[in-house]
Protein backbone atom coordinates (compact mmCIF):
# COMPACT_ATOMS: atom_id res chain seq x y z
CA UNK A 1 0.00 0.00 0.00
CA UNK A 2 1.41 3.16 -1.20
CA UNK A 3 2.23 6.07 1.86
CA UNK A 4 -0.07 9.00 2.51
CA UNK A 5 0.96 12.38 2.08
CA UNK A 6 -0.82 15.90 3.08
CA UNK A 7 0.06 19.12 2.46
CA UNK A 8 -1.07 22.46 3.69
CA UNK A 9 0.35 26.07 4.74
CA UNK A 10 -0.39 25.56 8.81
CA UNK A 11 -0.93 22.16 10.67
CA UNK A 12 -2.23 22.73 13.96
CA UNK A 13 -2.08 19.75 16.42
CA UNK A 14 -4.97 20.00 18.83
CA UNK A 15 -9.14 20.61 18.99
CA UNK A 16 -9.51 22.08 21.93
CA UNK A 17 -10.18 26.14 22.29
CA UNK A 18 -6.20 26.84 21.63
CA UNK A 19 -6.42 25.03 18.48
CA UNK A 20 -9.75 25.56 16.70
CA UNK A 21 -9.56 29.20 17.57
CA UNK A 22 -6.02 29.67 15.72
CA UNK A 23 -8.06 27.51 12.48
CA UNK A 24 -10.53 30.39 12.90
CA UNK A 25 -8.06 32.99 12.95
CA UNK A 26 -5.89 31.93 10.07
CA UNK A 27 -8.66 30.21 7.63
CA UNK A 28 -9.29 33.56 6.38
CA UNK A 29 -5.66 33.86 4.84
CA UNK A 30 -4.33 29.92 4.84
CA UNK A 31 -5.18 26.36 4.29
CA UNK A 32 -5.49 24.60 7.41
CA UNK A 33 -5.47 21.26 8.50
CA UNK A 34 -6.61 20.45 12.28
CA UNK A 35 -5.23 16.93 13.54
CA UNK A 36 -7.04 15.81 16.83
CA UNK A 37 -6.29 12.07 18.02
CA UNK A 38 -9.80 11.46 18.66
CA UNK A 39 -12.84 13.18 18.06
CA UNK A 40 -13.18 16.79 17.79
CA UNK A 41 -14.66 17.23 21.72
CA UNK A 42 -12.28 15.18 22.90
CA UNK A 43 -9.97 17.68 24.34
CA UNK A 44 -9.96 19.35 28.07
CA UNK A 45 -11.39 22.62 26.77
CA UNK A 46 -14.75 22.01 26.78
CA UNK A 47 -14.86 20.56 30.61
CA UNK A 48 -13.55 23.74 31.56
CA UNK A 49 -16.40 25.29 34.15
CA UNK A 50 -15.86 27.81 35.81
CA UNK A 51 -15.21 30.50 32.86
CA UNK A 52 -13.23 33.03 31.37
CA UNK A 53 -11.47 36.06 33.40
CA UNK A 54 -11.54 39.38 31.91
CA UNK A 55 -11.92 42.75 33.14
CA UNK A 56 -15.89 43.00 32.26
CA UNK A 57 -17.67 44.85 34.66
CA UNK A 58 -17.35 48.41 36.57
CA UNK A 59 -14.86 48.89 39.28
CA UNK A 60 -12.41 46.02 38.34
CA UNK A 61 -9.34 47.23 36.24
CA UNK A 62 -6.60 45.85 34.17
CA UNK A 63 -3.99 46.61 36.82
CA UNK A 64 -6.21 44.31 39.31
CA UNK A 65 -6.27 41.19 37.24
CA UNK A 66 -2.69 42.01 36.54
CA UNK A 67 -1.43 42.16 40.45
CA UNK A 68 -4.06 39.06 41.32
CA UNK A 69 -2.25 36.66 38.63
CA UNK A 70 0.77 37.86 39.89
CA UNK A 71 0.19 37.33 43.45
CA UNK A 72 -0.97 33.72 42.63
CA UNK A 73 2.37 33.19 40.05
CA UNK A 74 4.35 33.54 43.48
CA UNK A 75 7.01 35.32 41.57
CA UNK A 76 7.44 33.65 38.92
CA UNK A 77 4.98 35.20 36.44
CA UNK A 78 6.41 37.00 33.52
CA UNK A 79 5.12 40.37 33.50
CA UNK A 80 4.88 40.99 29.89
CA UNK A 81 3.27 38.07 28.63
CA UNK A 82 0.73 38.90 32.05
CA UNK A 83 0.07 42.04 30.79
CA UNK A 84 -0.34 40.96 26.81
CA UNK A 85 -3.02 38.23 28.29
CA UNK A 86 -5.17 40.56 30.29
CA UNK A 87 -5.34 43.67 28.06
CA UNK A 88 -6.12 41.08 25.03
CA UNK A 89 -8.77 39.16 27.53
CA UNK A 90 -11.79 41.51 26.97
CA UNK A 91 -11.47 41.60 23.28
CA UNK A 92 -11.29 37.60 23.48
CA UNK A 93 -14.51 37.76 25.39
CA UNK A 94 -16.13 40.08 22.45
CA UNK A 95 -14.78 37.96 19.51
CA UNK A 96 -16.79 34.86 21.52
CA UNK A 97 -19.71 36.66 21.59
CA UNK A 98 -19.72 37.64 18.30
CA UNK A 99 -19.30 34.32 17.31
CA UNK A 100 -22.68 33.09 19.67
CA UNK A 101 -21.11 32.04 23.17
CA UNK A 102 -24.31 32.28 25.03
CA UNK A 103 -22.98 33.62 28.22
CA UNK A 104 -24.91 34.42 31.52
CA UNK A 105 -26.07 37.74 31.70
CA UNK A 106 -28.05 39.50 34.30
CA UNK A 107 -30.15 42.55 33.97
CA UNK A 108 -28.73 42.56 30.59
CA UNK A 109 -25.03 42.42 31.53
CA UNK A 110 -22.65 39.60 31.33
CA UNK A 111 -22.98 38.07 34.63
CA UNK A 112 -19.36 37.69 36.09
CA UNK A 113 -18.88 35.38 39.59
CA UNK A 114 -15.71 35.26 41.48
CA UNK A 115 -13.25 32.33 41.96
CA UNK A 116 -10.17 31.79 44.65
CA UNK A 117 -6.91 34.39 44.15
CA UNK A 118 -9.35 37.35 42.39
CA UNK A 119 -10.08 40.60 44.24
CA UNK A 120 -12.77 41.20 42.02
CA UNK A 121 -15.94 39.39 39.95
CA UNK A 122 -14.40 38.99 36.38
CA UNK A 123 -15.31 35.50 35.66
CA UNK A 124 -17.28 35.42 32.92
CA UNK A 125 -19.44 32.20 32.34
CA UNK A 126 -21.95 30.35 30.80
CA UNK A 127 -23.66 28.90 34.15
CA UNK A 128 -21.07 25.86 35.08
CA UNK A 129 -20.57 24.60 31.94
CA UNK A 130 -18.55 27.40 29.92
CA UNK A 131 -15.55 25.31 28.15
CA UNK A 132 -18.18 22.73 26.90
CA UNK A 133 -20.58 26.18 25.48
CA UNK A 134 -17.64 28.02 24.13
CA UNK A 135 -16.00 24.53 22.60
CA UNK A 136 -19.72 24.03 20.84
CA UNK A 137 -20.02 27.27 19.59
CA UNK A 138 -16.31 27.15 17.69
CA UNK A 139 -16.36 23.30 16.57
CA UNK A 140 -20.06 24.60 14.62
CA UNK A 141 -18.22 27.54 12.93
CA UNK A 142 -14.66 25.20 12.55
CA UNK A 143 -16.94 23.16 10.29
CA UNK A 144 -18.71 25.61 7.91
CA UNK A 145 -15.21 27.20 7.26
CA UNK A 146 -13.84 25.95 4.12
CA UNK A 147 -10.60 26.62 4.57
CA UNK A 148 -10.21 23.86 7.29
CA UNK A 149 -9.87 20.26 6.88
CA UNK A 150 -10.19 18.34 9.94
CA UNK A 151 -8.07 14.98 10.79
CA UNK A 152 -10.00 13.30 13.43
CA UNK A 153 -8.59 9.89 14.98
CA UNK A 154 -4.94 10.92 14.27
CA UNK A 155 -2.30 11.30 16.67
CA UNK A 156 0.54 12.65 16.63
CA UNK A 157 3.81 10.67 16.57
CA UNK A 158 6.61 13.05 15.97
CA UNK A 159 7.50 15.97 14.46
CA UNK A 160 9.82 16.48 11.39
CA UNK A 161 12.69 18.81 11.19
CA UNK A 162 15.41 19.91 8.86
CA UNK A 163 17.72 18.70 11.76
CA UNK A 164 16.20 15.10 11.41
CA UNK A 165 16.58 15.02 8.19
CA UNK A 166 20.14 15.99 7.77
CA UNK A 167 19.46 19.12 6.50
CA UNK A 168 20.88 22.57 7.34
CA UNK A 169 19.22 24.93 9.66
CA UNK A 170 16.33 24.03 12.19
CA UNK A 171 12.71 24.37 11.31
CA UNK A 172 10.19 22.20 11.76
CA UNK A 173 9.08 20.91 8.03
CA UNK A 174 5.91 19.00 9.42
CA UNK A 175 4.90 15.71 11.44
CA UNK A 176 3.58 12.05 11.37
CA UNK A 177 0.51 11.31 12.34
CA UNK A 178 -0.71 7.88 13.26
CA UNK A 179 -4.13 7.22 11.36
CA UNK A 180 -6.04 5.22 13.80
CA UNK A 181 -8.60 4.11 11.48
CA UNK A 182 -6.32 2.94 8.66
CA UNK A 183 -3.89 1.87 11.15
CA UNK A 184 -1.19 3.42 9.10
CA UNK A 185 1.17 6.64 9.53
CA UNK A 186 0.65 9.64 7.04
CA UNK A 187 2.94 12.41 6.55
CA UNK A 188 2.03 15.78 6.76
CA UNK A 189 3.84 18.96 5.45
CA UNK A 190 3.71 22.72 6.23
CA UNK A 191 5.47 25.76 6.82
CA UNK A 192 4.00 26.31 10.16
CA UNK A 193 3.32 23.85 12.94
CA UNK A 194 0.60 24.72 15.47
CA UNK A 195 1.18 22.52 19.38
CA UNK A 196 -1.85 23.14 20.59
CA UNK A 197 -2.19 19.54 22.64
CA UNK A 198 -3.17 20.51 26.05
CA UNK A 199 -1.67 19.43 29.19
CA UNK A 200 0.06 16.28 30.42
CA UNK A 201 -2.59 15.23 33.71
CA UNK A 202 -3.35 11.77 32.99
CA UNK A 203 0.79 11.46 34.44
CA UNK A 204 -0.89 11.12 37.59
CA UNK A 205 -3.23 8.27 39.39
CA UNK A 206 -6.30 10.74 39.85
CA UNK A 207 -6.84 13.95 37.79
CA UNK A 208 -9.64 16.06 36.14
CA UNK A 209 -8.21 15.68 33.09
CA UNK A 210 -9.83 13.45 30.26
CA UNK A 211 -7.75 10.47 28.80
CA UNK A 212 -6.42 12.52 26.12
CA UNK A 213 -3.83 14.90 28.44
CA UNK A 214 -0.90 12.83 27.82
CA UNK A 215 1.47 15.79 27.05
CA UNK A 216 1.77 14.82 23.20
CA UNK A 217 2.76 18.30 22.45
CA UNK A 218 5.55 18.99 24.68
CA UNK A 219 6.87 15.88 24.52
CA UNK A 220 7.20 16.22 20.92
CA UNK A 221 8.41 19.58 20.86
CA UNK A 222 11.45 18.54 23.62
CA UNK A 223 12.69 15.74 21.17
CA UNK A 224 12.38 18.20 18.11
CA UNK A 225 15.37 20.43 20.42
CA UNK A 226 12.49 22.70 21.88
CA UNK A 227 13.87 24.04 25.46
CA UNK A 228 10.83 23.11 28.61
CA UNK A 229 9.89 25.60 31.45
CA UNK A 230 8.45 25.57 34.87
CA UNK A 231 7.32 21.46 34.25
CA UNK A 232 7.37 20.92 38.96
CA UNK A 233 4.52 22.99 38.72
CA UNK A 234 1.23 20.86 38.31
CA UNK A 235 -1.75 22.30 39.93
CA UNK A 236 -3.80 20.26 41.71
CA UNK A 237 -7.36 21.31 41.54
CA UNK A 238 -8.64 21.09 45.18
CA UNK A 239 -11.80 19.60 44.57
CA UNK A 240 -12.45 16.39 42.45
CA UNK A 241 -16.07 14.94 42.90
CA UNK A 242 -14.56 11.67 45.87
CA UNK A 243 -17.50 8.62 44.19
CA UNK A 244 -16.72 5.47 42.62
CA UNK A 245 -18.99 6.20 39.47
CA UNK A 246 -17.80 9.40 38.80
CA UNK A 247 -14.56 9.90 37.01
CA UNK A 248 -12.96 12.95 37.16
CA UNK A 249 -15.57 15.03 37.36
CA UNK A 250 -14.48 18.43 38.78
CA UNK A 251 -16.47 20.38 41.19
CA UNK A 252 -15.80 24.32 40.13
CA UNK A 253 -13.67 26.63 41.96
CA UNK A 254 -16.78 28.92 41.66
CA UNK A 255 -18.81 26.85 44.34
CA UNK A 256 -16.64 28.12 46.92
CA UNK A 257 -16.70 31.74 45.25
CA UNK A 258 -20.46 31.31 45.59
CA UNK A 259 -20.11 30.57 49.30
CA UNK A 260 -19.12 26.97 49.28
CA UNK A 261 -17.11 25.57 53.04
CA UNK A 262 -14.89 22.70 53.19
CA UNK A 263 -15.40 20.89 55.91
CA UNK A 264 -14.78 17.49 57.94
CA UNK A 265 -16.60 14.63 58.14
CA UNK A 266 -17.77 16.14 61.44
CA UNK A 267 -18.47 19.39 60.20
CA UNK A 268 -15.46 21.32 61.29
CA UNK A 269 -14.28 24.06 58.81
CA UNK A 270 -10.64 23.98 58.55
CA UNK A 271 -9.75 26.09 55.38
CA UNK A 272 -9.61 29.47 57.75
CA UNK A 273 -6.61 27.48 59.91
CA UNK A 274 -4.79 27.21 56.79
CA UNK A 275 -5.01 30.90 55.23
CA UNK A 276 -6.92 33.99 55.90
CA UNK A 277 -8.39 34.06 52.72
CA UNK A 278 -9.96 30.40 53.73
CA UNK A 279 -11.66 28.97 50.70
CA UNK A 280 -11.11 31.72 48.47
CA UNK A 281 -7.12 31.46 48.79
CA UNK A 282 -4.97 29.86 46.00
CA UNK A 283 -5.67 26.24 44.64
CA UNK A 284 -2.29 25.49 45.71
CA UNK A 285 -3.15 26.21 48.77
CA UNK A 286 -6.27 25.02 49.17
CA UNK A 287 -4.93 21.59 48.01
CA UNK A 288 -2.23 21.53 50.05
CA UNK A 289 -4.80 21.94 53.21
CA UNK A 290 -7.20 19.49 52.10
CA UNK A 291 -4.28 17.02 51.64
CA UNK A 292 -2.79 17.86 55.26
CA UNK A 293 -6.08 17.29 56.58
CA UNK A 294 -6.71 14.21 54.83
CA UNK A 295 -2.92 12.82 56.09
CA UNK A 296 -3.19 13.61 59.35
CA UNK A 297 -6.64 12.36 59.89
CA UNK A 298 -6.77 9.18 57.72
CA UNK A 299 -9.42 10.28 55.52
CA UNK A 300 -10.11 9.04 52.17
CA UNK A 301 -11.99 12.33 51.63
CA UNK A 302 -13.25 15.77 53.01
CA UNK A 303 -16.43 17.70 52.31
CA UNK A 304 -17.64 20.58 50.15
CA UNK A 305 -20.97 22.42 51.98
CA UNK A 306 -23.36 24.61 49.90
CA UNK A 307 -26.03 23.67 51.44
CA UNK A 308 -26.83 26.75 53.14
CA UNK A 309 -27.72 28.34 49.93
CA UNK A 310 -31.34 27.94 48.48
CA UNK A 311 -32.37 25.25 46.00
CA UNK A 312 -33.04 27.87 43.06
CA UNK A 313 -29.91 29.39 43.42
CA UNK A 314 -27.75 26.36 43.17
CA UNK A 315 -30.08 24.93 40.30
CA UNK A 316 -29.56 28.54 38.36
CA UNK A 317 -25.50 28.94 39.12
CA UNK A 318 -24.56 25.07 38.79
CA UNK A 319 -27.28 23.51 37.33
CA UNK A 320 -24.80 20.82 36.00
CA UNK A 321 -22.85 20.23 39.16
CA UNK A 322 -26.41 20.08 40.90
CA UNK A 323 -27.73 17.31 38.58
CA UNK A 324 -24.24 15.10 38.26
CA UNK A 325 -24.29 14.98 42.37
CA UNK A 326 -28.29 13.65 42.57
CA UNK A 327 -27.81 10.95 39.82
CA UNK A 328 -25.11 9.90 42.54
CA UNK A 329 -26.95 10.19 45.11
CA UNK A 330 -25.54 13.58 46.75
CA UNK A 331 -27.97 16.20 47.11
CA UNK A 332 -26.05 19.26 47.00
CA UNK A 333 -29.13 20.95 48.51
CA UNK A 334 -29.00 19.14 51.33
CA UNK A 335 -25.37 17.58 52.35
CA UNK A 336 -22.03 18.28 51.44
CA UNK A 337 -20.02 17.04 48.18
CA UNK A 338 -17.47 14.68 49.06
CA UNK A 339 -14.10 16.20 47.44
CA UNK A 340 -10.45 15.18 46.94
CA UNK A 341 -7.46 17.17 44.73
CA UNK A 342 -6.23 16.05 41.80
CA UNK A 343 -4.13 16.59 38.86
CA UNK A 344 -5.40 19.64 36.79
CA UNK A 345 -3.39 21.70 35.21
CA UNK A 346 0.11 22.00 33.66
CA UNK A 347 1.55 25.38 34.26
CA UNK A 348 4.70 24.77 32.40
CA UNK A 349 5.26 23.50 29.02
CA UNK A 350 7.37 24.36 25.80
CA UNK A 351 8.70 28.08 26.17
CA UNK A 352 7.84 30.60 23.55
CA UNK A 353 7.48 34.19 23.04
CA UNK A 354 4.42 36.92 22.93
CA UNK A 355 3.71 34.85 19.34
CA UNK A 356 3.71 31.59 20.78
CA UNK A 357 7.00 31.14 18.83
CA UNK A 358 9.18 27.89 20.14
CA UNK A 359 12.86 28.03 19.69
CA UNK A 360 12.28 25.52 16.53
CA UNK A 361 11.53 27.81 13.50
CA UNK A 362 8.40 26.93 12.01
CA UNK A 363 6.97 25.76 15.03
CA UNK A 364 4.28 27.16 17.51
CA UNK A 365 2.96 25.98 20.56
CA UNK A 366 -0.58 27.65 22.37
CA UNK A 367 -2.38 26.78 25.24
CA UNK A 368 -1.89 24.41 27.95
CA UNK A 369 0.99 22.58 26.06
CA UNK A 370 3.23 26.07 26.15
CA UNK A 371 4.91 28.05 28.77
CA UNK A 372 4.30 31.87 28.32
CA UNK A 373 5.36 32.89 31.73
CA UNK A 374 1.27 33.81 32.48
CA UNK A 375 0.83 31.18 35.37
CA UNK A 376 4.15 31.32 36.77
CA UNK A 377 4.18 29.37 39.91
CA UNK A 378 0.56 28.58 40.56
CA UNK A 379 -1.95 29.52 37.65
CA UNK A 380 -4.64 31.70 38.81
CA UNK A 381 -8.19 30.62 38.37
CA UNK A 382 -9.95 30.96 34.77
CA UNK A 383 -6.72 32.53 33.41
CA UNK A 384 -6.28 29.60 31.35
CA UNK A 385 -8.93 29.92 28.57
CA UNK A 386 -8.06 33.43 27.83
CA UNK A 387 -4.53 32.73 27.24
CA UNK A 388 -5.74 30.20 24.85
CA UNK A 389 -7.67 32.34 22.74
CA UNK A 390 -5.16 35.77 23.44
CA UNK A 391 -2.13 33.11 22.38
CA UNK A 392 -3.91 31.49 19.55
CA UNK A 393 -4.54 35.10 18.21
CA UNK A 394 -1.16 36.17 18.47
CA UNK A 395 0.41 32.52 17.09
CA UNK A 396 -1.85 33.23 13.90
CA UNK A 397 -1.11 36.66 13.25
CA UNK A 398 2.79 35.94 13.59
CA UNK A 399 2.16 33.44 10.47
CA UNK A 400 -0.09 35.56 8.67
CA UNK A 401 3.04 38.37 9.23
CA UNK A 402 5.80 35.67 7.81
CA UNK A 403 6.20 35.17 4.21
CA UNK A 404 4.55 32.34 2.46
CA UNK A 405 6.37 29.65 1.91
CA UNK A 406 6.43 25.90 -0.03
CA UNK A 407 7.13 23.14 2.33
CA UNK A 408 9.88 20.22 0.94
CA UNK A 409 8.23 17.12 0.02
CA UNK A 410 9.36 14.75 3.16
CA UNK A 411 10.01 11.45 3.55
CA UNK A 412 7.36 8.61 3.96
CA UNK A 413 7.23 6.39 7.80
CA UNK A 414 8.92 3.87 7.74
CA UNK A 415 7.80 0.90 9.40
CA UNK A 416 9.52 -1.84 7.36
CA UNK A 417 11.18 -3.55 10.10
CA UNK A 418 8.74 -3.53 12.67
CA UNK A 419 6.10 -6.20 13.40
CA UNK A 420 3.06 -6.13 15.63
CA UNK A 421 3.51 -5.98 19.57
CA UNK A 422 3.73 -10.07 21.36
CA UNK A 423 2.40 -8.54 24.42
CA UNK A 424 0.33 -5.46 24.70
CA UNK A 425 -0.09 -6.03 28.70
CA UNK A 426 3.46 -4.59 29.04
CA UNK A 427 2.24 -0.84 27.81
CA UNK A 428 -1.01 -1.36 30.20
CA UNK A 429 0.93 -2.62 33.02
CA UNK A 430 3.75 0.60 32.58
CA UNK A 431 1.09 2.66 32.23
CA UNK A 432 -0.59 1.90 35.61
CA UNK A 433 2.73 1.60 37.14
CA UNK A 434 3.87 4.89 36.15
CA UNK A 435 0.78 6.45 37.30
CA UNK A 436 1.00 5.14 40.53
CA UNK A 437 4.53 6.05 41.48
CA UNK A 438 3.67 9.77 39.93
CA UNK A 439 0.96 10.18 42.53
CA UNK A 440 2.83 8.71 45.16
CA UNK A 441 6.27 10.46 44.54
CA UNK A 442 5.33 13.47 42.82
CA UNK A 443 2.57 14.74 43.86
CA UNK A 444 1.22 17.64 46.14
CA UNK A 445 4.04 17.05 48.88
CA UNK A 446 7.49 16.17 47.77
CA UNK A 447 11.06 14.86 49.37
CA UNK A 448 14.52 14.26 48.02
CA UNK A 449 14.23 10.79 48.88
CA UNK A 450 10.50 10.51 46.76
CA UNK A 451 11.61 12.03 43.51
CA UNK A 452 15.33 10.06 43.16
CA UNK A 453 12.55 6.89 43.73
CA UNK A 454 10.40 8.27 40.95
CA UNK A 455 13.72 9.16 38.74
CA UNK A 456 14.81 5.42 38.23
CA UNK A 457 11.77 4.57 37.88
CA UNK A 458 11.11 6.38 34.51
CA UNK A 459 14.41 5.50 33.43
CA UNK A 460 13.82 1.65 33.65
CA UNK A 461 10.32 2.18 31.93
CA UNK A 462 11.98 4.36 29.44
CA UNK A 463 14.32 2.36 28.38
CA UNK A 464 11.23 -0.99 28.02
CA UNK A 465 9.40 1.76 26.24
CA UNK A 466 12.29 2.97 23.77
CA UNK A 467 12.81 -0.83 22.92
CA UNK A 468 9.36 -1.30 22.28
CA UNK A 469 9.13 1.47 20.40
CA UNK A 470 11.78 0.75 18.14
CA UNK A 471 10.78 -2.70 17.15
CA UNK A 472 7.00 -2.67 17.00
CA UNK A 473 4.17 -1.17 14.68
CA UNK A 474 3.18 2.06 16.80
CA UNK A 475 -0.40 2.15 18.31
CA UNK A 476 -2.23 5.07 20.35
CA UNK A 477 -1.44 3.07 23.32
CA UNK A 478 2.38 3.18 23.03
CA UNK A 479 2.42 6.97 21.53
CA UNK A 480 0.84 8.13 24.89
CA UNK A 481 2.60 6.29 26.94
CA UNK A 482 6.40 7.27 25.43
CA UNK A 483 4.98 10.57 25.87
CA UNK A 484 4.04 10.42 29.17
CA UNK A 485 6.86 9.24 30.71
CA UNK A 486 9.00 11.08 28.60
CA UNK A 487 7.13 14.27 30.42
CA UNK A 488 6.95 12.49 34.04
CA UNK A 489 11.52 12.94 33.07
CA UNK A 490 10.82 16.56 32.72
CA UNK A 491 8.59 17.31 35.47
CA UNK A 492 10.85 15.01 38.14
CA UNK A 493 13.86 16.27 36.87
CA UNK A 494 12.67 19.66 36.88
CA UNK A 495 11.09 19.48 40.48
CA UNK A 496 14.91 18.40 41.38
CA UNK A 497 16.39 21.00 40.16
CA UNK A 498 14.36 23.51 42.57
CA UNK A 499 15.80 23.52 45.87
CA UNK A 500 13.03 25.77 47.83
CA UNK A 501 8.64 25.69 48.16
CA UNK A 502 7.35 28.23 45.73
CA UNK A 503 4.24 27.66 44.51
CA UNK A 504 2.52 24.41 43.05
CA UNK A 505 5.67 22.89 44.54
CA UNK A 506 6.52 21.89 47.66
CA UNK A 507 9.00 20.05 49.14
CA UNK A 508 9.82 19.21 52.71
CA UNK A 509 13.71 18.97 52.59
CA UNK A 510 13.56 23.18 50.96
CA UNK A 511 10.17 24.18 52.96
CA UNK A 512 11.11 27.85 52.12
CA UNK A 513 11.17 30.62 49.42
CA UNK A 514 14.37 31.22 48.00
CA UNK A 515 15.13 34.76 47.82
CA UNK A 516 15.01 35.11 44.44
CA UNK A 517 12.23 33.60 41.72
CA UNK A 518 13.90 31.75 38.88
CA UNK A 519 12.15 29.60 36.28
CA UNK A 520 13.64 26.22 35.99
CA UNK A 521 14.02 25.85 32.49
CA UNK A 522 15.68 22.19 30.38
CA UNK A 523 17.60 22.22 27.89
CA UNK A 524 17.46 19.45 25.39
CA UNK A 525 21.24 17.57 25.02
CA UNK A 526 22.21 18.75 21.88
CA UNK A 527 20.48 21.46 21.11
Amino acid sequence: MSSISHHFDVLIVGSGLAGLSAALHLAPTHRVAVLTKRELNDGSSRWAQGGIAAVMGEGDTLESHVQDTLVAGAGLCDLDATRFVVENAPESIRWLQALGVPFSQEDGHLHLTREGGHSERRIVHVTDATGAAVQDTLMAKVRQTPNITLFEHHMLVDLITSAKLGQSGQRCLGLYALNEQSDRVETFSAPHTILATGGAGKVYLYTTNPDTATGDGIAAAWRAGCRVSNMEFIQFHPTCLYHPHAKSFLISEAVRGEGGRLILPDGTRFMPAHDERAELAPRDVVARAIDFEMKKRGLDCVYLDISHQPLAFLQEHFPNIYARCLELGIDMAKQPIPVVPAAHYTCGGVLTDLSGRTDLAGLLAVGETACTGLHGANRLASNSLVECMVYARAAAQAIVNEPQAVSPALPAWDDSRVTDPDEIVVISHNWDELRRFMWDYVGIVRTNKRLERAEHRIKLLQAEIQEFYAKFHVTRDLLELRNLVQVADLIVRSAQSRHESRGLHFSRDYPKLAPQALATTLVPSGS
